[in-house]
């Protein structure tokens, strides 16, 4: 069997997806590098979450829609795609109410009908991604097909660093931004707060930026790796426990770098981009699991961007140059 990685962030406890699964009736093992889930029935229940968790709200939510009875969770994740997730299965047959607020109930059913067509809610972090990629390279973008309610988090704060948003419609944004930013105070929290995965590329806003600014991380405790690469490229920061601290600096300049997790790897491209000089950007395979045809996205919105290839041919890179 193969076991694909995902980023290395922290401690990834599965202590919630457990207890919402016994919860519902199930008997879970785990042991031996396995996890056993077995049941006759699921019944429904009350399931309180002791921490906010996107995967284990889900987890619960795929298991109850066929449990007997009625499950209620308390204290559930309101991302966008846990919404996204209940309207789904509601467009399958099943009664999920309240996602995206403090209580979720599920009304179990006999069966779910397989034969539907349902599209899928844009990415928030892809779009959130290109709108902090503008601001830190003083660039003007009108970004399409996205639900500017779900960006109003980072909206927030690129006006409180001197940014212009304009909301065009529901599914259109404009960003740009035509000065030094100002700093800002970050602190990533469950959404509807700054989400962690747009951390890295706001820390590539604020290396630029003017005067000292600090992110404080809360969600993963490994997430701020990035920072010793962009600090390759001529940024100040430093790091303490789960703050880092920002001296905004003039500008950044190339330099090989080696992305870590996936939300690294798109803020050392954006990094490159504003950049002086020629920037390699390693590991694109932590990259390539996020966003789809990056540099061809980046490509067509002015960047000097190419992916090539090393003497290893199982190594990738990126050069950019201004």
């Amino acid at each position: 069997m193969e076991c694909l990685d995902g980023c290395k962030l922290g401690a990834r406890p599965i202590d919630q997806h457990i207890k919402g699964f016994e919860a519902l009736g199930a008997n879970v093992n785990v042991g031996q590098g396995n996890i056993t889930a077995t049941c006759n029935k699921l019944v429904g229940t009350n399931i309180y979450m002791d921490i906010v968790s996107v995967g284990a709200t889900i987890n619960v939510m795929l298991a109850a829609v066929l449990a007997k009875g009625t499950t209620v969770i308390d204290n559930p994740a309101k991302e966008p795609h846990i919404v996204d997730v209940a309207n789904f299965l509601n467009t399958m047959g099943a009664d999920v109410r309240g996602a995206g607020t403090d209580v979720i109930k599920i009304n179990g059913v006999e069966k779910l009908e397989g034969n539907v067509t349902y599209s899928v809610v844009p990415d928030q972090i892809e779009a959130g991604t290109f709108m902090l990629a503008a601001v830190a390279s003083r660039g003007d973008l009108i970004i399409k097909n996205c639900t500017t309610k779900h960006l109003e988090c980072i909206s927030a704060k690129l006006l409180e660093i001197g940014a212009h948003v304009e909301e065009l419609d529901g599914d259109t944004i404009h960003v740009w931004c035509d000065k030094r930013p100002t700093k800002a105070n970050i602190k990533t929290l469950p959404y509807p707060g700054f989400p962690t995965d747009l951390q890295p590329q706001m820390g590539v806003v604020l290396s630029t930026a003017e005067g000292t600014s600090t992110i404080n991380e809360s969600i993963w405790e490994s997430r701020f790796q990035y920072t010793d690469e962009l600090n390759k490229m001529g940024a100040k920061i430093m790091v303490q426990g789960k703050t880092a601290i920002f001296e905004g600096t003039d500008s950044l300049y190339g330099a090989p770098v080696c992305a870590t997790d996936l939300r690294a790897g798109a803020a050392l491209i954006i990094a490159g981009i504003c950049a002086n000089g020629i920037t390699e950007v390693h590991n694109l395979e932590h990259i390539d699991r996020g966003y789809e045809n990056i540099e061809e996205r980046f490509r067509n919105i002015g960047a000097n961007i190419k992916r090539v290839r090393e003497d290893d041919p199982n190594k990738n890179l990126v050069e950019m140059s201004e």
